[in-house]
Parts: C-alpha cells; sequence; structure tokens
C-alpha cells in the first residue's frame, strides 16, 4: 500500500482506510472483512458480536465524563462495489485496491476505490481504536452486502443495539445532512428460446459500446449518463427492422446498482446487405454521439467485422418482441419529487442485459421515496417484459426512510456545521439506498442522521475520494460526538 496515503491528514482516518482497501471485500464474499473486522475489535479489549447474518457489533464504553450522554450507534457498510476498466487486470477476490493521489483526490489504478462506504468504516476504526477523542458509549455497527441487497440491514434483529441515536456514514457530499432516502427493488425479467442455426450467407460483426461515465444509478441517475444496455438496443432495434440483423449474443453492464459503461454484442447480417448495413449504422453512430457529446464525451462505438460469424441466433419473432420489450422498458428518472426541490423521487437502471444459448435475461433496480410509485414503476417494467413472454420476478425489495424535519441529533448538526464552516449545510433526503430505512423497521425509535465525506464517481473506476473534504469530515465528526445531548 502506497506510504502517500498513510501520510494523509487525518492520518488516523487514511491510516484505517488503508488498512482497510489491503481486504478484499466484494458484496456477498465478506468472510475475510468480517473476521478482520471481528479481530480488530477483540484485539482493542472490546465487546465484539457477529449477527447471524454476519454484521459485526463492537461496543466501546464512553469516554471520562461523557458517561451521561446517549449511546449512539456509528455505522457504516463494510462491502464495496467492485467495478475495473476493461484493460484493467485485477483480482478482486484476491487483491488490495490500490490507491494513489492526485490533485487532490485519493484515487484508484483502474477499478473502484472503496471509499464507499470504507471512509465510513475507517472513520469508526479510527474512533474506536482512539485514546484521546471524547465521545459517548459506542456501539459500531459495520452491516454486509448493502450494495447487493442490503442483507445486513434487513437481517439486523431487534434488541442487539441500545443506542439512541444512529450516525449513517454513507453519503457523499460534504456540505449535505441527510435525513431521507429512497428504497428500492430488483425487477428481474427471464425467458428461453430456441435457438436456430445461422442462414447461409451470413457475416458476423461484433458490435461494443464503450466509454461510458458509469456511475451511481440513484445518485448519478439525473445526470442525462448514458447507459450502455440502451445504446445497444437502438443499434440492435435499426439494424433488426432495416436488414434482418439476428443477435447471437449480449453482454451488457455488471451490477444493478451500477450505470452499466459497457456492452458487446454479436449478430449476423445477410451479406447482401453488408455494405450497406456498416453505412446505415455508422449514421446512427453519430447521431448517438451527437446527443451524448456533453455528457459522454468518450463514447465510442465499435463495429469489428467477425472471421467467422456465430453458429446460432436468436429467432426473427423472439428477437421482434425482445428489442422492442428493451424499447419500452424505462430507464433514468420516472418522476421528481413534489416535496423537494431537485430530487429524485423514482427511477430505473436497466443494469445488466445477458443474451445466448438459448436464454435472456434483464435485470433492473427501481428506486424511489415514495413506495407506491416505485411499485407502479416496477409493474410498467414487469408488463412490457411480459407482453414478450418473460417470467418476471421481484425481489430485494426495501423501504425507504421517512424524513423526520424535527430530528433533535439534526438540530445538534446543522449547528455544528453552521459554526465550523460559516454556512448552512443542504438539509436532504437522496436518492441512494441507504440502510436507515430498513434498520429503522427494527429500532423504530432511533433518531437516524447521515453524512459523510465528498467522494465522486462512486460504483465507477473514476471514483475518488477528496482529500481536504476528508479533513473537513473528520473535524466535524470530532465535534459530533462531543455534544451528543444527555440521557433524559
Amino acid at each position: 500500500m502506497s506510504q502517500e496515503i498513510r501520510n494523509l491528514e487525518p492520518k488516523a482516518l487514511w491510516n484505517k482506510f488503508a488498512d482497510l482497501n489491503a481486504v478484499p471485500r466484494p458484496s456477498k464474499k465478506e468472510e475475510r472483512v468480517i473476521a478482520f473486522m471481528k479481530d480488530f475489535g477483540k484485539k482493542l479489549g472490546f465487546e465484539t458480536i457477529e449477527d447471524e447474518v454476519g454484521n459485526v457489533i463492537i461496543k466501546k464504553p464512553a469516554t471520562a465524563g461523557m458517561e451521561n450522554r446517549k449511546t449512539i450507534v456509528m455505522q457504516s457498510h463494510l462491502d464495496m462495489v467492485h467495478q475495473k476498466n476493461n484493460d484493467t487486470v485485477f483480482d478482486f477476490d484476491t487483491q488490495g485496491i490500490e490507491m494513489y493521489v492526485a490533485d487532490g483526490w485519493v484515487r484508484a489504478k483502474g477499478t473502484t476505490l472503496g471509499a464507499d462506504n470504507g471512509l465510513g468504516v475507517a472513520t469508526i476504526m479510527a474512533i474506536l481504536e482512539s485514546t484521546d477523542i471524547p465521545h459517548p458509549a459506542i456501539e459500531a455497527l459495520f452491516t454486509i452486502d448493502e450494495e447487493t441487497g442490503m442483507t445486513g440491514a434487513m437481517g439486523l434483529k431487534g434488541g442487539l443495539l441500545d443506542g439512541e441515536i444512529l450516525l449513517n456514514l454513507d453519503t457523499e457530499e460534504d456540505d449535505e445532512i441527510d435525513i431521507g432516502c429512497a428504497g428500492g427493488i430488483d425487477v428481474t425479467a427471464t425467458a428461453e428460446y430456441d435457438e436456430e442455426e445461422t442462414p447461409q450467407g451470413s457475416v458476423g460483426y461484433s458490435i461494443t459500446v464503450k466509454g461510458l461515465n458509469g456511475g451511481h444509478s440513484g445518485m448519478d441517475i439525473h445526470k442525462g449518463l448514458g447507459n450502455a444496455n440502451k445504446i445497444m438496443n437502438r443499434l440492435l432495434f435499426d439494424g433488426f427492422d432495416n436488414f434482418g440483423l439476428q443477435i447471437s449474443e449480449i453482454k451488457g453492464g455488471s451490477l444493478r446498482n451500477a450505470i452499466p459503461r459497457e456492452s458487446v454484442a454479436k449478430v449476423i447480417i445477410a451479406e447482401v446487405y453488408d455494405e450497406a448495413f456498416v453505412f446505415d449504422m455508422q449514421e446512427i453512430v453519430n447521431e448517438i454521439k451527437t446527443e451524448f457529446k456533453t455528457t459522454e464525451p468518450n463514447l465510442e462505438i465499435v463495429f469489428e467485422k467477425l472471421d467467422t460469424a456465430p453458429a446460432k441466433v436468436m429467432p426473427s419473432i423472439a428477437q421482434f418482441y425482445f428489442v422492442r420489450a428493451m424499447y419500452t422498458a424505462h430507464n433514468g428518472v420516472y418522476r421528481m419529487s413534489a416535496d423537494f426541490d431537485d430530487l429524485v423521487e423514482t427511477s430505473n437502471n436497466i443494469a445488466k442485459v445477458v443474451v445466448g444459448e438459448g436464454k435472456l435475461s434483464v435485470q433492473c433496480l427501481t428506486r424511489s421515496s415514495v413506495e407506491s410509485s416505485k411499485m407502479d414503476l416496477a409493474n410498467a417494467l414487469r408488463s412490457a417484459f411480459e407482453l414478450m413472454g418473460c417470467e418476471v420476478e421481484f425481489s430485494g425489495s426495501y423501504p425507504g426512510w421517512t424524513p423526520n424535519a424535527k430530528s433533535e441529533i439534526l438540530d445538534v448538526l446543522t449547528g455544528i456545521y453552521e459554526t465550523q464552516n460559516g454556512s448552512k449545510p443542504n438539509v436532504v433526503a437522496c436518492h441512494a439506498g441507504l440502510e436507515c430505512g430498513i434498520l429503522g423497521t427494527n429500532y423504530p425509535d432511533m433518531d437516524m442522521i447521515s453524512f459523510g465525506p465528498t467522494i465522486k464517481g462512486a460504483h465507477s473506476p473514476d471514483e475518488r475520494a477528496n482529500i481536504a473534504s476528508a479533513q473537513k469530515y473528520w473535524k466535524f465528526v470530532l465535534e459530533i460526538l462531543k455534544n451528543i445531548p444527555s440521557k433524559n
């Protein structure tokens, strides 16, 4: 691990982040980081618990003079999103994240950084290890699998925590204090089809959409970024309607909570249309690039002729319905909030598309701060795909977090922020899936708040953490701990 990271201020925070990032921690494969965190707590001599789903709880008593303050829960999630550039050779299951400093930011070499939510985890670790930071009694809650199902938060039982206040350290703008968030639901459409032999006189092409920014499918969904799966479908739709293009396979996107940056398809057309097909596709490519020239300046769409055409393809009738269902399926912002300015209420990300060998799968993540609107959009997607004969499954549904504008801890944080920075923070609800709403189902009386340092490009290889912001955030955290209200 680069020493330049460990030398950054505040050293307590960045050293713990470096320690954490040396441990592989993909979602649903958190065994090593769970063991790491349990070992950390036990070495400090604190009560350390692993619950039945894998969450880790470490309890630290109050420092001298703070015993009469309310017990707080400091919470972050252990897992991280794994994304890398196509040309990056990296094994997330075995390697620690390779970090470096550039222009005031901490970045990773061709992969996600894990600042989401590793900086929150590192913050809590630094405070647990400290001997000179005043604080009330702390219950450190490290949840698992936040990024791909909220499994840890959903599995946390009532009665394990005594804290009256929860500080969630999982937001990404240092001038924001979050008091609400969106819920979500996974929508998955699947179908099978009988492949047919490639007709004689066919030529094969590989089509690649790449160079897109990608990003967080909640926090970045309103930015007008390109979705590789939707762009690919435009090309396939036109090629099918005008030249009888047939699909052999598609592999687009990866994780539900990441806007897809890349998609690759293998297709065939009749050789007689070869020249006209290439000409027509280039016109469409130029149109798409013009549309996205501001938000996606690095977009590339590449057509490469294959030495040998694929042996089998999707039948024309199945493809007719598939490309139309993909066109119909909503992607992006569905509805803006009527209650909060500039807040996305409901959205969908067509995250992953896999077609080939007689099977197809389309995976979406639908988000909303309004439960009825979430299900309205989910049912719209369901209808689009059921009309083409797909089976559609809803799974992983989790609730949003309803804002509490009368929160006592909100008053504490806003007062501290204004004193330290000379301006008021932005008190907001966000369109990401924070764990607060889920945790609140078993701890309904807990006063919850969420904040964090500035992180850009989360869920993409462009993820980066601002060094100056981390210093501002650390100062904020320490003052919050000093000012937790007294017990009633």
